[in-house]
């Protein structure tokens, strides 16, 4: 954002010398930026030497990497009364779960909620039961959950025309024949929703391994989200902006370069209900992710280990795994040695590590998804920004643009009779608009300065130079390699399909195998790993 769209945010001139200064100080916040992995990376890449291992460590089993399949496979582990595990963090514990802190005021640097699970997603319940979140009968129709974790109303807003309304769909000012365009769409979704191919599978479902193969499914595979709404004849301006923000929330790219199979599944593969709560409620935390993360760690009882996996290999009977940390720019290793290990890692960086992966089935070159790069800002605020008329502060607050997703507020769970007195802003930005290449060389030069204003553009859209007044500290993170995407062919992808089926010393897990990362399918494949290793 340049100086003069800034100002004209301010509304009007009588505002300008006011918001010249907040616009300096502004530019002049200095923003914490984290890029988890980053250091390991380049230490690797520019071929920094490692020292020996310093010490050996026996196990019987080793899970490489800490998100939310490690830590599947480490709770169904532990389910199973396995405590010989190690786990080896990765280089940040928990991943794309990961949270951060303000004192006391916790916030998500990755995923930030969870949609109420469908009855084939009984892993998924498993867990939350073991956890607590679902109070009881976790396998019934509509389970209940624990009311400290449904998603308190108001849920959502949509920015659009200068106005806020309710929902992220445009609605209000929208012309009669976009909103019937708007319900033949929902009307087909519910008609996928329970649609059976020949082979009597459901079309869409989680985890997606189970859904219908279909020669008919298939081929919405072959195609992109945006082909197949142009050749269903939707025309509506509204419903293509909500369907490719849709696409840039779930897998951070657009709907032109998302398969269609992944663009319907996002909408038909859930319908989880609850006693306690309203059809298609969602489960979030202050912190996001990081509070399930939390406790699937304790639950399963893990050893853990902070620490980077360089090399794994197949050795004699077990494997071996050469990890190591950074401290000051300064290397240490360590080996482990194990009966079996659970490579749980994106597959950019499995690639890398395990030895001859090629040997598994996987063409590094052929078979290595494509990785959509995300931002995640946390604004600590110490006061609310005034609101416009027509629709108060909501959970997720989103502004009809690109590149930003909008923003959630950390402290909408918090029931208070008046607001607390700070809060954070937690703005999100899938650099959708740019290749994946270009916007991770934009993450490794931008300022600063630069980094903030795309970060805070949704928020002072929203707010105008009113929102720079609340701000109090600034943390980024940048994920240059967020998750997997979708591109048509990804259900086909053989390289995948072998790694699914590997079962020997090494196995994998990680929602790379189903070519999209969402949590149902991280922690489908770890807990199948934690089956495989306990045979």
């Amino acid at each position: 954002m340049d100086r003069r769209t800034f100002l004209a945010l301010a509304g009007g001139a009588g505002a300008a010398a006011a918001s010249a200064g907040l616009f300096r100080q502004w530019l002049e916040m200095t923003p914490a930026v984290h890029y988890p992995g980053r250091a390991e990376g380049h230490f690797l890449r520019e071929g920094g030497a490692l020292p020996a291992p310093s010490e050996v460590i026996e196990t019987d089993i080793v899970i490489l990497g800490s998100g939310i399949a490690g830590l599947a496979a480490a709770w169904k582990l532990g389910r199973e009364g396995q405590r010989k595990v190690l786990m080896i963090d990765g280089p940040q514990p928990f991943g794309n779960a990961a949270g951060g802190h303000f004192g006391e005021m916790a916030y998500p640097t990755g995923g930030y909620y969870l949609p109420l699970p469908s009855p084939e997603s009984v892993h998924v319940r498993d867990i939350l039961f073991d956890l607590g979140i679902i109070a009881r009968d976790p396998y019934g129709e509509k389970p209940y959950y624990d009311e400290r974790v449904i998603l308190h109303g108001p849920a959502e807003r949509v920015l659009f025309n200068g106005r806020w309304q309710e929902g992220l769909l445009p609605t209000d000012g929208v012309s009669a024949q976009e909103r019937a365009e708007h319900a033949r769409f929902f009307a087909e979704v519910e008609r996928l929703r329970t649609l059976r191919g020949s082979d009597g599978q459901r079309a869409f479902v989680f985890p997606s391994v189970s859904s219908s193969r279909d020669p008919a499914f298939d081929a919405l595979d072959r195609i992109t989200f945006k082909a197949w709404l142009d050749q269903q004849g939707y025309r509506s301006p509204t419903l293509h902006w909500y369907l490719n923000y849709c696409c840039r929330d779930d897998y951070g790219i657009r709907y032109d370069k998302v398969s269609a199979w992944a663009g319907l599944h996002y909408f038909a593969s859930r319908g989880g209900q609850a006693a306690n709560a309203g059809n298609g409620a969602w489960l979030t935390w202050p912190g996001g992710m990081q509070a399930v993360a939390d406790k699937l760690a304790a639950a399963s009882g893990v050893r853990r280990r902070p620490g980077t996996a360089v090399s794994l290999k197949r050795s004699g009977a077990g494997v071996e795994a050469l990890c190591f940390t950074l401290d000051g720019g300064v290397a240490r290793s360590y080996l482990v040695r194990a009966r079996k290990a659970i490579c749980a890692m994106p597959l950019y960086v499995a690639a890398r590590v395990v030895e001859d992966i090629g040997a598994y089935g996987f063409d590094a070159k052929r078979h290595t998804p494509s990785y959509a790069p995300w931002l995640v800002a946390n604004f600590l605020m110490k006061d609310f920004p005034r609101e416009l008329p027509h629709a108060p502060l909501a959970w997720d607050n989103v502004v009809c643009q690109e590149p930003g997703l909008g923003y959630v507020v950390s402290t909408h769970q918090d029931i208070r009779v008046t607001p607390p007195e700070k809060t954070v802003f937690s703005a999100y930005v899938a650099l959708s608009d740019r290749t994946p290449g270009a916007a991770r060389k934009w993450m490794m030069s931008a300022s600063g300065a630069e980094l903030v204003a795309l970060a805070g553009a949704d928020l002072t859209s929203a707010y105008g130079w009113k929102f720079a007044a609340c701000v109090e500290r600034v943390e980024i993170t940048l994920r240059g390699h967020a998750m997997a995407a979708p591109l048509p062919g990804f259900r086909s992808n053989a390289g995948l399909a072998a790694l699914r089926e590997a079962d020997g010393p090494i196995v994998f897990a990680h929602a790379d195998l189903s070519g999209f990362s969402v949590f149902e399918e991280a922690a489908w494949w770890g807990v199948q790993a934690a089956l495989k290793v306990l045979r």
